[in-house]
């Protein structure tokens, strides 16, 4: 989607690297990944649990399906972000997030949260922390390998912008809508963690049908439902909208990164062949439909993944 080029960003739901703390309730210490390395992170923490460094718990025995595919390396992940400014003040209006990664990122947390806040009185905003590096979170210590995620412990979002390149080499084909829909699927695991579904994907970690799979195709699903209001989000009192209106062409762009990370297409390139035994977020046509499903519907009540068929 487009900002509209005059309209103001708000850098305070964003910080730079550094540690989270651990805030009280939640739902349990798994770690939600929405993108790519995300998939192979929520796998090593369900399957050996501790936390994202691996440190309590055996993540570094090799024991997840391409695991090392995705170079993650335990001894290699620090306790502090590096790389990036803690000044956004570069990131003032609308048009510096048309032209700047680090400022798109502030402006769709601005219109996610704006959203969310509007549609459910329960809503309790969530800092992103834009990291490079390494970065310690209330889950554990992480990399830049991990792809993007949520801790539900910290209540947080955390994401280096270089993974949208990751995203590009998967597939997607760079639009900015290919990226701001990973941020939507990173605050749908928020408004889980705050309705109390997101320990789910815990109970039911893998395959098909698992209740992991379906935490995370309802979150593609949040992702849809913001896009489909996004152009109405404004920021406090301000009278003029965030965003322009999302295009087709916009929309088929978000379409290409929900492809790129599905599965069954991450399990061909990296192993040859498809194993739904293993799934975790579900496979690209799945990704694909439950966008379009919050998109057309405009309704989180539409994202009632957990019961029927998954499509």
């Amino acid at each position: 989607m487009t900002f509209k080029e005059n309209a103001r960003l708000d850098t305070s739901q964003v910080r730079s690297g550094g540690g989270g703390g651990r805030r009280s309730g939640g739902g349990g210490g798994m770690a939600a990944g929405g993108g790519i390395g995300g998939i192979i992170l929520l796998v090593l923490y369900l399957i050996f649990g501790g936390n994202l460094g691996g440190g309590g718990g055996g993540a570094g025995g090799g024991g997840a399906a391409g695991a090392d595919s995705w170079n993650f390396n335990a001894a290699e992940v620090g306790a502090e972000g590096e790389g990036v400014s803690d000044d956004f003040s570069h990131c003032q209006t609308g048009a510096d997030a048309n032209e700047n990664r680090d400022c798109l990122v502030v402006g769709t947390v601005n219109s996610v949260q704006a959203f969310w806040t509007s549609a459910w009185s329960e809503y309790q905003p969530a800092q992103t922390v834009i990291f490079s590096g390494t970065v310690q979170t209330g889950c554990g210590a992480a990399n830049s390998q991990v792809g993007p995620f949520y801790c539900p412990l910290d209540e947080q979002v955390y994401i280096d912008v270089s993974f949208f390149d990751q995203l590009e080499q998967m597939g997607a084909d760079g639009g900015s809508l290919s990226q701001m829909y990973v941020i939507g699927h990173e605050y749908g695991h928020h408004v889980q963690n705050l309705n109390g579904v997101l320990g789910r994907a815990q109970q039911d970690p893998q395959g098909p049908e698992s209740g992991a799979v379906r935490i995370e195709l309802q979150a593609d699903c949040y992702a849809g439902v913001w896009v489909a209001h996004a152009d109405g989000t404004r920021l406090g009192q301000e009278d003029q909208a965030i965003l322009e209106p999302v295009t087709q062409k916009q929309i088929d762009s978000a379409l290409t990164a929900a492809e790129a990370v599905g599965d069954d297409r991450i399990q061909e390139q990296m192993q040859g062949r498809v194993t739904p035994e293993n799934w975790t977020h579900g496979s690209s046509e799945q990704r694909q439909k439950w966008f379009m499903t919050g998109y057309e519907s405009g309704d989180p009540n539409a994202c009632n993944t957990f019961t029927g068929d998954l499509g």
